[in-house]
């Protein structure tokens, strides 16, 4: 599936102000990346987040790690105000991620929740390759094969996901894999409405440019109650630490 940039920064900038009360499974992510990360290392000269959006993994990195320079970056410029709230300090880069200037010599590159929005995952690793400091880190959470597994099975919509496997051989020509791993996490809905507004609210209704017309929202719900017994979402959280090979 072709990714459409413009459609994933409108909405979830559209999103932004419901995000963090509804995006319990990307808080959860954050918390785990920001904690595996602090336990392979936690002081860094320069620090760069990816896709920063509200700053839910900011809020987790500025409790867990030291740093002393830290850039956010994001598709939606709406981003910074979220950012300057939490560390007024921080530089933000506004922009593709694989397309804006980072600073030189990174001691992490880490992002939450992000890099399944990529059509290659190999032009974010390999991009930032040539910014890690010797012995830099890349840290990231993205999702597997299994997310949102309901919506494809009733709509056919999803994205091209990696799995586990897929993302470690990519990654291994030029880093050091120390840490990773994978889950599956369900959220329940009173109905399929519900699970359609949850997706709304957290952005990744970008799933598809396409809006749904009345009549698609309501054969989605018609036929997911007549698949499943309850309604559900899952999830495939899937976290990344690696460190950059010197050579």
């Amino acid at each position: 599936m072709q990714i459409n940039t413009k459609s994933i920064k409108s909405r979830f900038e559209k999103s932004m102000d419901k995000y963090d009360e509804n995006a319990v499974i990307q808080l959860d992510l954050a918390q785990k990346l920001a904690e595996e990360t602090a336990k392979i290392q936690n002081e860094f000269e320069t620090v760069l987040e990816l896709g920063c959006g509200t700053g839910l993994l900011t809020r987790q990195l500025n409790d867990k790690i030291s740093f002393k320079n830290y850039y956010a970056n994001d598709l939606v410029e709406k981003s910074k105000n979220y950012i300057a709230g939490i560390l007024p300090e921080c530089k933000f880069l506004h922009g593709n991620a694989i397309k804006i200037n980072p600073p030189k010599n990174i001691d992490l590159v880490i992002s939450n929740a992000m890099v399944q929005w990529f059509n290659n995952i190999e032009d974010l690793t390999r991009y930032y390759k040539h910014f890690l400091n010797k012995n830099g880190l890349l840290a990231f959470s993205t999702f597997g094969p299994e997310n949102f597994s309901e919506i494809k099975a009733i709509s056919g919509v999803t994205l091209d996901y990696r799995t586990k496997e897929e993302i470690l051989k990519t990654l291994e020509q030029d880093y050091e894999i120390l840490y990773s791993e994978q889950y599956i996490q369900k959220i329940r809905f009173k109905n399929p409405l519900e699970l359609l507004a949850h997706m709304k609210n957290t952005g990744v209704n970008s799933l598809t440019s396409k809006t749904w017309s009345v009549k698609e929202v309501k054969d989605f719900c018609e036929n997911y109650l007549k698949r499943y017994d309850n309604v559900e979402l899952t999830y495939n959280p899937i976290i990344v630490i690696a460190r950059i090979k010197s050579f």
